[in-house]
């Protein structure tokens, strides 16, 4: 029996790497697709990378995607490949849109031409609902994104739903809540939470300034959500899903954990600087993952607590390597 052939775009970043891990696991041919522009650490997959393919390439470059998905004929097309930051998304909206939004046209147009029997599926994000109307958000909430990143995500979730009722392609879209892990990039306030926790416990640093300690989020954990990603291509029919924890918890709270799990009262360390406070949100970004948990059979593994331990243990670990 031939495996299946997954094409992973972003596999360097965190998602890519639980679901690379994921999928080798479950015996696929596992592509990952990189960008050939820009130098791509390859960190997060080094322990895979004799268990997948990797291909260079452009989501700006048409004939780039057409050339791939000849060669490789993929089963399954997982596009996680796009910049992460929504506040960054502001420094160059234009490159934003072209990835994260036109990139994914550019990427449906090569499936529909190439591979119209594949399964898609397309990242989208919590930050599709902005300034949300209600909450919790389910995927019947109306959009409304407030940067860049947003609104080019958002065209591209509407153009992987209008080419699955326009074509017939089998597209779904998981408009993910916030997902962390050890893999988590550095700009990120899960991520600096808990490395400066270990820097201050290994004596590297003294302090943490922070905005708003109050501010709260929907945080699960990314290996739990590329699950999801997974079992939405594995269903009969295609669709789009809501995914996080349904719970929201403050930095504060965050902050705590972090240095508790090091011996430490966060009080001791952490400084709010006005710098980096945000104009307060009216309506709590909180996921209603009814229809995930109903259709799919998913539901996180970890809860709040394990994630943040675990990415301190973490942190720890890599410090500590470091000094020695």
């Amino acid at each position: 029996m031939v495996a299946a052939r997954a094409l992973i775009l972003g596999v360097d970043g965190q998602d890519g790497s639980y679901l690379a891990e994921l999928l080798v696991h479950q015996g696929y041919q596992v592509i990952g697709w990189i960008p050939k522009s820009i130098d791509t650490s390859l960190e997060n997959i080094r322990h895979v990378l004799e268990r997948i393919t990797l291909v260079k390439g452009e989501l700006g470059d048409q004939q780039d995607l057409i050339d791939c998905l000849e060669e490789h004929r993929p089963d399954e097309i997982y596009n996680l490949a796009a910049p992460s930051s929504p506040v960054a998304s502001w420094n160059d909206a234009v490159m934003v849109g072209d990835v994260a939004g036109l990139g994914v046209a550019r990427l449906l147009e090569g499936m529909r031409l190439v591979c119209p029997n594949s399964r898609f599926y397309q990242a989208s994000s919590s930050e599709l609902f902005g300034e949300p109307v209600e909450a919790p958000q389910s995927e019947t909430t109306p959009f409304h994104p407030r940067n860049p990143y947003g609104i080019a995500k958002l065209y591209a979730h509407w153009t992987t739903m209008r080419y699955r009722q326009h074509y017939g392609l089998f597209t779904a879209a998981g408009i993910l809540f916030n997902h962390e892990s050890p893999r988590r990039d550095l700009r990120f306030v899960t991520r600096k939470i808990t490395r400066r926790a270990a820097q201050i416990k290994l004596g590297l640093e003294h302090e943490l300034r922070l905005g708003n300690l109050d501010a709260r989020r929907d945080w699960g954990f990314a290996g739990d959500y590329v699950r999801a990603m997974w079992l939405m291509l594995q269903q009969k029919s295609p669709g789009d899903y809501v995914v996080g924890t349904g719970e929201t918890h403050s930095v504060r709270e965050l902050c705590e954990l972090a240095f508790a799990f090091l011996g430490m009262d966060y009080r001791d360390y952490v400084m709010v600087d006005e710098s980096y406070v945000r104009p307060s949100e009216t309506v709590q970004l909180v996921a209603d993952s009814t229809k995930a948990r109903r259709e799919l059979g998913w539901k996180p593994d970890l809860t709040f607590e394990q994630l943040i331990n675990l990415m301190v243990e973490a942190d720890l670990r890599g410090l500590s390597a470091e000094q020695r």
